[in-house]
């Protein structure tokens, strides 16, 4: 204690402290904010994402690219999360809430570089965060479930910037009705559950081929050579248990001492299979779908009387199917009349090198199926993720009801009216709050470089739109000009630009609070302690 230094990390343990630790935090999470940003909007680029094995993704979806990429800073995984978090909440805006994040950041350094407190920074970052969403509010447009066109047009602008944009108005058109069918009103208020909606992928054909399906498509063949095909009036039973006769829990042994009792034996097996069969037959099922195994013996029965069975269906299809044709998914054969489900047809079709089983003419259908088709295998994954993004957003309308111009128009409206904000508060949470607000600016600013125009010419512009005509005013990257965003009918869910903004805020704040970065040392082993790692006095 008397000038002796005291030891209190582990010996290879490294310490980075204040402004270099801030910097150091700082510059990752930026670092991964730089490498996704040229895939911002319309007119980004895509990026080409090659995994261990060889495996290549070709994708401008902001989600897909930070789940594939590995970082090893954890800033910089922060800021990864913040993408997944988005994608969970709101199924789009995953780009924009890292770009904005990143900028926010680097906002924040310039102030550090000024000496205002870090604690400063994030108290006007949170008096603007929190602001920015009564401006978003004050800018939204209400949407009625009846208003089938602003859905379309929210979906169309979700897809206006993948790979797949060439089709958007036939795949809007699937998504809209899609959405529609599985929407349920609860307590007057309608929900989508996207889970309703199954989306199948198939190679071949091309985008056009794209379908939607009243009912569901499975994967799978019919068990029996001789089953029909097709099946029109399909009555359907849904099982979770095995039409086969299962184990016993316990072990046992049979004692058979003679030829005959071993015919005894397969006699009463045969059955209670045959027994099984009966029942689905008696019961009126033309078609018996089933989560488990179909004996050899009880295919032979419900073949003979020409009823379809496929069997190892998963547990979500048989939820699906049951949404679907309102069959009742039973684990007895007992009474099972009551507990079959409709649809007009079910037939086995092949599509490409494969059969599937298609339940379709479902009466009011609760779960329905899209069939994707594409040249390639990274045309047909990069749709899938382009119409989940689709449909997840006009969720989102629907649930929200509201939704404001895109084009980058609610960011410089955030951005003027926090600059007016700024005014009534001290000058060193001023100044955060004009940081906070020139940081918005970085989405129109990327629209604009992204589509080759000259961002310090678009910014100008806009801000001399949203003073004059109103705040519908964004980048239109095809025209390369600001644009009037409602009459473009480019239009984003609320929740989206809310959560972006809040979720890119949030992480900043908490990245700028580090002061402090104690690494232990690698499971490898440590070397030496690095300079300054361990010969302090804590």
């Amino acid at each position: 204690m008397y000038g002796t230094p005291v030891y209190i990390l582990k010996e290879g343990t490294e310490r980075t402290r204040g402004k270099d630790a801030q910097r150091n935090n700082i510059t990752a999470a930026r670092a991964v904010s730089e490498a996704i940003r040229s895939a911002l909007g319309p007119k980004g680029m895509d990026k080409m994402l090659i995994d261990n094995f060889g495996d290549t993704t070709v994708t401008n979806d902001g989600a897909t690219i930070l789940k594939e990429i590995e970082v090893g800073h954890p800033a910089a995984k922060f800021v990864i999360d913040l993408a997944k978090t988005q994608d969970q909440e709101t199924g789009d805006g995953t780009t924009s809430v890292v770009v904005i994040a990143g900028e926010l950041l680097k906002q924040a350094e310039e102030l550090l570089d000024m000496d205002v407190h870090p604690s400063l920074i994030v108290e006007g970052y949170k008096l603007a965060r929190f602001k920015a969403e009564e401006i978003l509010e004050e800018m939204a447009t209400e949407v009625p479930f009846e208003d089938e066109k602003t859905v379309k047009y929210v979906a169309q602008t979700s897809m206006s910037s993948k790979i797949v944009s060439g089709e958007k108005e036939p795949l809007s058109e699937i998504v809209v009705k899609a959405i529609k069918a599985v929407a349920e009103d609860k307590d007057g208020e309608m929900h989508v559950d996207i889970d309703n909606i199954q989306i199948q992928k198939k190679k071949g054909g091309s985008l056009v081929d794209t379908e939607l399906i009243d009912g569901i498509i499975l994967d799978k063949e019919v068990v029996h050579a001789d089953m029909p095909k097709k099946v029109e009036d399909a009555k359907i039973l849904l099982i979770d248990k095995g039409l086969e006769l299962s184990k016993t829990e316990i072990d046992a042994k049979i004692n058979i001492t003679s030829p005959d009792q071993i015919q005894a034996f397969l006699d009463n097996e045969h059955e209670m299979l045959k027994e099984m069969a009966d029942k689905i037959i008696e019961a009126g099922a033309n078609v018996v779908l089933c989560q488990k195994g179909v004996d050899d013996i009880v295919q032979h029965y419900l073949a003979k009387k020409g009823i379809a069975a496929v069997r190892r269906i998963k547990k979500s299809d048989m939820e699906k199917l049951a949404k679907a044709t309102g069959a009742k998914i039973t684990t007895s054969l007992e009474e099972i009349d009551q507990y079959l489900g409709k649809a007009k047809i079910v037939e086995e079709r092949a599509i490409g090198d494969d059969n599937m089983i298609f339940v379709t003419g479902c009466i009011n259908p609760k779960a329905v199926s899209i069939l994707i088709r594409g040249g390639t295998e990274m045309i047909v994954s990069e749709a899938d993720r382009a119409l989940h993004d689709a449909l997840c957003v006009a969720r989102q309308v629907v649930h929200d009801k509201k939704v404001v111009p895109g084009g980058g128009a609610p960011e410089i409206r955030i951005s003027q009216k926090l600059n007016e904000f700024a005014m009534g508060h001290s000058s060193k949470v001023q100044l955060a709050i004009e940081k906070f607000a020139k940081a918005m600016e970085i989405i129109p600013r990327t629209l604009a470089e992204n589509a080759g125009l000259d961002p310090i010419d678009v910014i100008s512009e806009l801000h001399v739109q949203h003073s004059k005509n109103g705040h519908v005013f964004g980048v239109n990257p095809f025209a390369a000009k600001v644009d009037d965003m409602a009459k473009l009918n480019v239009w984003e869910p609320i929740s989206v630009k809310t959560q972006a903004v809040n979720s890119a805020a949030e992480a900043a704040e908490m990245i700028l609070r580090i002061d402090d970065v104690i690494a232990a040392k690698e499971l490898s082993g440590g070397g030496p302690p690095a300079p300054g790692g361990m010969d302090e006095d804590i």
